[in-house]
């Protein structure tokens, strides 16, 4: 029997198992500018995919806290090739207007010319020294929640003290399961390893469904950063993941609650502007070319996720 080639061949183990990268540039954006990079108006500039569920992320954070006007976005074509994320104009996506760049592995480049591995997004630019400070999205979550505050007038706090050591363990376990457990099944390349990886998923989902059925979010009555961690893998699923990556136990419009969790929180003010589905699907169908040879699109699902979420009397 012919082995299933690898998405990413060097992220995958002899096992068939996928083991993604780990985030390369690690610097920090503070208040006090002790890091070497002080936040500042437009000193910033976000790079991003619509598409990827680790860029909407910090997509979401920056439009929750107002932060479009400081930190400048640009959006790159979804239909990435052997050459990368690379900046086209069209629907939704544009020119590199910061550096003209052509591909995003010149901001990679630029930054460290022995760089080897994937380009990734999301990518937070400093035009100041002209190198990248940062490619983990999940540190840009916490720069952008906290370190431009006096830059806007929103007060809200994504990580707040009182619920940091049971946000932690969350995000861990998510991350595990959910947004990586997709990714983990997708990209297997031996039966064992894929059934695993959707089994740990969906049992994980089981888990969530179960907690969300006695509380409005993750943690109660607050929206935290836990929930938007989720959110970008919630909102994809139905699309690509139970499809194009064969997570297809069940649909998240199963899921009694998990499913009003996810047209709540794609309610919240300003969510819906950031969600692409065309972006998405064809980025996911047209890119990786080891699962979907053909680069066919398919037209569904049909759903709604602005119809009433009756998750309001929950606390």
């Amino acid at each position: 029997m012919t082995r299933q080639k690898a998405q990413f061949p060097k992220e995958h183990t002899e096992d068939g198992e996928f083991k993604r990268q780990d985030d390369a540039f690690r610097g920090w954006v503070t208040e006090d500018g002790a890091s070497g990079y002080p936040a500042a108006r437009g000193r910033y500039h976000l790079y991003v995919s619509l598409a990827c569920p680790w860029a909407h992320r910090t997509i979401i954070v920056r439009k929750l806290k107002r932060l479009e006007e400081v930190i400048g976005m640009t959006v790159v074509d979804p239909i990435r090739d052997e050459r990368g994320w690379a900046f086209r104009e069209g629907p939704g996506h544009a020119l590199d207007p910061v550096n003209d760049f052509q591909f995003l592995s010149e901001a990679y480049a630029a930054t460290d010319p022995n760089y080897q591995v994937r380009v990734t997004v999301p990518v937070l630019w400093d035009t100041v020294t002209k190198r990248m400070v940062s490619n983990s999205d999940d540190d840009m979550m916490r720069m952008f929640n906290s370190a431009f505050n006096r830059f806007t007038e929103s007060t809200l706090d994504l990580y707040p003290k009182d619920l940091r050591e049971e946000i932690d363990p969350l995000n861990t376990f998510i991350y595990e399961n959910v947004n990586d457990g997709v990714y983990r099944a997708g990209f297997a390349t031996k039966q064992a390893v894929y059934e695993r990886a959707v089994r740990r998923l969906f049992e994980a989902l089981d888990t969530l469904d179960a907690r969300l059925s006695t509380r409005r979010y993750l943690f109660g009555s607050r929206i935290v950063e836990t929930d938007w961690r989720l959110f970008v893998t919630l909102v994809r699923f139905d699309a690509v993941y139970h499809g194009h990556f064969k997570c297809n136990i069940r649909r998240i419009v199963d899921y009694p609650n998990l499913f009003g969790y996810l047209k709540d929180l794609y309610q919240y003010d300003g969510i819906s502007d950031t969600v692409n589905f065309d972006h998405i699907k064809r980025h996911y169908y047209m890119t990786h070319d080891e699962i979907n040879p053909t680069r066919i699109v398919p037209l569904g699902p049909a759903q709604d996720l602005t119809t009433p979420h009756g998750r309001g009397h929950l606390n």
